[in-house]
């Protein structure tokens, strides 16, 4: 995993209470990134944000990189109330009454967050990130300071589900592995599966005879596809008692890996499965240099 300096909003600590002006006007002097909450956004979709017993303006122009335009960038703006936010400091103006009026951007945060990725993160490179919103289609994910990017539903695991809340949920920390990089357009492609392991990797820890959980991933005339590990899966006979989503035991009938096939025998149908389960990755840094399941 490339070591990010720029980390996603939320992942690190929030602005330190009882600091004096004089440490924002060196944040400001150092363009530092620094993280509060945003408790606010005006008809004008200007944010305020609080941060050590300050409060700050961040102007609409200045929430969010220029990547993102039209209605998708009013419904970002939006969306950050409530939730930690990530910015540098512009302007420090005093009032008359000696309360001190800041200026801020998360803008600013974005495009060093940016610059450093489009400078460090080839195609290949494996990145922490984290889930920030899920869709049918896939799950979004932040690089840094509020840089997203999609995770496509079809590259989240080999095993297919029905949608991303089954692997993710948000707010969790994951890793991502960037596919391509279109510069011009400041945009990072991202792929998840190929960190959770070859079909061997993750078939190497099961045995024929052994008995263990599974999770229903698909009911066909011919079987049942009953997933293992996110990026392995087995059949077994049909039953018309499972639904996609149940959770069973099984046990392993055979496994073969010269054609990849995991013969398995429905021993008890648990209920709904509790998702999303724990994830283990088997490229955690580095980069990825080809792959095959």
């Amino acid at each position: 995993m490339r070591r990010n300096e720029y980390l996603p909003e939320g992942a690190g600590p929030l602005f330190p209470d009882n600091q004096p002006l004089s440490a924002l006007q060196l944040a400001m002097e150092d363009q530092t990134i620094l993280t509060g909450m945003a408790i606010r956004c005006d008809a004008q979709r200007d944010l305020t944000v609080r941060f050590g017993g300050y409060e700050g303006t961040i102007p609409r122009l200045d929430a969010i990189h220029p990547s993102i335009s039209g209605a998708e960038r009013d419904i970002a703006i939006l969306s950050r109330v409530g939730k930690p936010t990530s910015f540098t400091v512009t302007a420090i103006d005093v009032d008359g009454g000696g309360r001190p009026r800041l200026t801020l951007s998360r803008r600013a945060a974005q495009e060093q967050a940016m610059a450093w990725l489009l400078e460090n993160a080839p195609p290949g490179t494996v990145l922490p990130a984290r889930v920030t919103h899920l869709e049918k289609f896939g799950a979004f994910v932040d690089l840094g300071c509020g840089v997203t990017s999609l995770i496509p539903l079809e590259n989240i695991s080999v095993a297919r589900i029905p949608h991303p809340g089954v692997r993710f949920r948000v707010d969790q920390d994951i890793l991502a592995a960037v596919t391509a990089v279109d510069r011009d357009a400041c945009r990072f492609y991202l792929t998840h599966k190929q960190l959770l392991g070859t079909w061997l990797e993750n078939a190497a820890a099961f045995a024929p005879g052994d008995a263990v959980e599974g999770v229903v991933r698909g009911v066909r005339e011919y079987g049942v596809f009953i997933e293992l590990a996110p990026n392995l899966s087995g059949l077994a006979d049909w039953r018309g008692d499972l639904e996609p989503g149940d959770r069973v035991s099984v046990y392993i009938k055979s496994i073969r890996p010269e054609n990849r096939k995991i013969k398995l025998q429905v021993i008890e149908n648990l209920g709904p499965a509790q998702e999303p389960g724990a994830l283990t990755y088997f490229i955690t840094d580095g980069a990825v240099d080809g792959w095959t399941y």
